[in-house]
């Protein structure tokens, strides 16, 4: 058994820095060189470099999903539910685990298929055809979905090493409820920033690699400071 979970963790890892890595390379490279090309190698990229990027992307995240919900079970049956969610490990990971989820949940549910539009449009105008009206939309829709990731990706990283490495960050608190529900409901606000609509304000910071950052450390800050105050 203990072989089994050492191969799971090792597996969720590998996984994981291939899927984040990816991540991270769209956002922070592919996204802005896009903006800045010429139409053409912009065209060509889509056809021939995002379908790989995009098969390692989504697998990456799949198998760390699959990794870790396998370590998270077997953990909850080792201690028992009741001990698992009141212990220090089983809270911080359960709030890292809510955020790699919904990140999974993005990737394959959101990002991948309005990708897939893109790629079409992208084949399309290179056969000499029109784009596809929807496009634009999807690209839009992918990305937004995308910088949303990132800014997930940075408290989600806290709370996976500070499970082990600093179970500090909570406390003794008899009655966690009001806790948790903060956490769902600002997780969940900026997820329905993500999936609700493709404009306006608060759409703006996420327009930028520089912006993403800053609202992905302000919200791992918020957090942080959530355990530390109410758990």
């Amino acid at each position: 058994m203990e072989f089994t979970l050492f191969m799971l963790r090792w597996l969720h890892f590998l996984a994981g820095i291939t899927w984040i890595g990816i991540l991270y390379y769209f956002n922070f490279v592919q996204t802005p060189f896009f903006a800045e090309t010429e139409a053409t190698v912009r065209t060509g990229a889509i056809q021939k470099l995002v379908p790989r990027a995009l098969w390692w992307f989504r697998w990456g995240a799949m198998f760390t999903f699959l990794a870790g919900i396998s370590l998270y079970i077997a953990k909850m049956g080792e201690m028992g539910g009741a001990v698992f969610y009141s212990s220090p490990y089983g809270i911080i990971i359960t709030v890292g685990g809510l955020l790699g989820t919904v990140m999974f949940l993005n990737v394959w549910l959101v990002i991948w298929p309005n990708q897939q539009i893109v790629i079409a449009s992208a084949n399309q105008v290179a056969s000499g055809g029109q784009a596809l009206p929807t496009a634009a939309g999807a690209g839009r829709r992918a990305g937004l979905t995308s910088r949303t990731n990132t800014v997930f990706s940075i408290p989600m990283l806290l709370y996976m090493g500070g499970a082990i490495h600093y179970q500090q960050m909570v406390g003794q608190s008899g009655s966690r409820a009001f806790y948790w529900l903060l956490v769902i409901v600002i997780i969940g606000a900026i997820e329905c920033n993500a999936l609700i609509g493709t404009q306006g304000p608060t759409k703006v910071p996420l327009d930028s690699v520089k912006g993403a950052l800053w609202v992905g450390f302000l919200l791992a800050g918020i957090l942080f400071l959530l355990t530390l105050a109410l758990t």
